[in-house]
């Protein structure tokens, strides 16, 4: 398995799709159900959910494939389950979803800062979500994200990368790090001559490279 630096620099697709593969084998047998689900992204099912649907979907769903540690889990979805008993917050949890659909999906900024409202989501969750529903227009990021991009050599972005906290990521953060990724999907896919990557997968190969 090339290092990180070395996969980055590399022009051997075959390198990128075993690095790809190769996510797959980290996937806990528990997950691996929504792995493929998400991996399918049958985003226009979930853009038709309504209010109660939305919520199962983040809770039973999303909330369970991001935060894998049991613990995590339940305490990201107890501030979730917040929206329930509470007049019309079911509602209110709908209409981001709305505006999770249907704004510029090329403003970065405005995708996380609307997603980070939902409760429970900080920047790592937000993105996670948002690449979920749209992996050519953004990353999950999150911790192995930075720490697999601090390997990579004379990436001009290493200054900000080198003073992020890498487990508490600011909106400015994720928006630097989606756009690291994405400029990486579109040289691949150019290089390749392939249009079959995406922000996503670039970084599932970085959350297995930093590990």
């Amino acid at each position: 398995m090339p290092s990180t630096n070395e996969l980055w620099n590399s022009d051997s697709e075959q390198d990128w799709l075993m690095a790809l593969q190769r996510y797959w084998s980290f996937v806990k047998p528990t997950h691996m159900k929504i792995e493929k689900e998400f991996d399918s992204n049958n985003v226009e099912e979930i853009a038709k959910l309504d209010a109660d649907k939305w919520y199962e979907f983040l809770r039973e769903k999303y909330f369970f494939w991001k935060y894998t540690a049991p613990n995590r889990y339940k305490t990201t979805s107890n501030h979730l389950k917040k929206y329930l008993g509470l007049g019309d917050s079911l509602q209110t949890l709908f209409l981001i979803k709305e505006r999770i659909f249907n704004f510029d999906k090329e403003n970065i900024f405005v995708g996380l800062t609307t997603a980070c409202e939902i409760r429970g989501l900080g920047t790592a969750g937000a993105s996670g979500l948002l690449s979920v529903l749209f992996p050519f227009h953004f990353a999950t990021v999150d911790q192995f994200v930075v720490k697999a991009l601090l390997e990579v050599e004379g990436l001009p972005e290493k200054s900000a990368l080198s003073k992020m906290n890498p487990e508490q990521l600011k909106i400015t953060d994720g928006v630097i790090l989606i756009k690291i990724l994405k400029q990486k999907a579109k040289e691949l896919n150019h290089e390749f001559k392939s249009n079959n990557w995406s922000a996503r997968k670039i970084d599932m190969v970085l959350w297995v490279s930093s590990r």
